[in-house]
């Protein structure tokens, strides 16, 4: 059991430091939102790992590849340059809303899943 140095922990590590980061990027565009000319926060991740993840299953060695895409691929936060507001505010407080629902449950998703990982591997530490 390898679970601590596996791409699985690491991915769920990646995917908490995003999903930490685009919580944040969403309570920033809620507590902005009658901010005139704020442009909403938009935290880019998924897309580019699964651009590099493709491209690194056709290698030699695709199981390296891998662990070096989910090393080396970081998430950006960005603000998109569209507005549909007069004063410029490109927030959309009721999709963000619904987006900060969506996140948080993704983030308990993740973190229970570390937690399982981490729980399994007490017990065989235990002998249990």
């Amino acid at each position: 059991m390898d679970f601590l140095s596996s791409n699985s922990l690491l991915m769920m590590e990646k995917s908490m430091g995003f999903l930490w980061t685009k919580q944040a990027a969403i309570l920033d565009n809620i507590a902005n939102v009658e901010t005139p000319n704020y442009k909403a926060k938009v935290v880019t991740f998924e897309e580019t790992l699964q651009d590099k993840l493709q491209a690194a299953r056709g290698t030699q060695t695709p199981k390296k590849s891998i662990r070096r895409v989910l090393e080396d691929t970081e998430f950006a936060v960005v603000e998109p340059q569209e507005s549909t507001r007069m004063d410029e505010n490109g927030v959309n407080i009721t999709e963000q809303t619904t987006e900060l629902v969506r996140n948080a449950y993704q983030l308990q998703y993740v973190m229970s899943s570390i937690s399982s990982g981490l729980s399994t591997m007490l017990s065989v530490v235990r002998g249990q």
